[in-house]
């Protein structure tokens, strides 16, 4: 009994991780596309999960919310920040700090 239970736990983690790194990719992309859409560079090519908890997606399902910084430059010599919202696989927000020569400003993909 306690091997399936230990084989029940190794898939769940392999299915959290799994699923962690196509949100991952997800928001790098978002913040990519953003980034070039206001003429500013996407530094490092990453985002960073700081925030993660469980919420109800609109058919009731649990799903988790993440949220992901990362940071981009708009004359080269600075870094500013901005966030990307995400609902399972699925961008909610996305937003980018106020900088020289665009509109900034939440973006709703949805």
């Amino acid at each position: 009994m306690s091997e399936i239970l230990a084989v029940m736990i190794m898939a769940g983690a392999a299915w959290f991780w799994l699923d962690a790194l196509r949100a991952r990719d997800v928001a790098v992309e978002a913040a990519r596309l953003a980034c070039a859409a206001e003429g500013v560079q996407l530094l490092d090519d990453t985002a960073v999960l700081v925030s993660l908890r469980p919420q109800r997606a609109g058919g009731g399902t649990l799903r988790l919310r993440r949220i992901y910084r990362f940071e981009f430059s708009d004359t080269g010599n600075n870094r500013l920040g901005g966030s990307v919202t995400m609902l399972g696989s699925t961008v909610l927000a996305l937003y980018l700090d106020p900088h020289c020569g665009g509109t900034a400003g939440e973006r709703r993909l949805v």
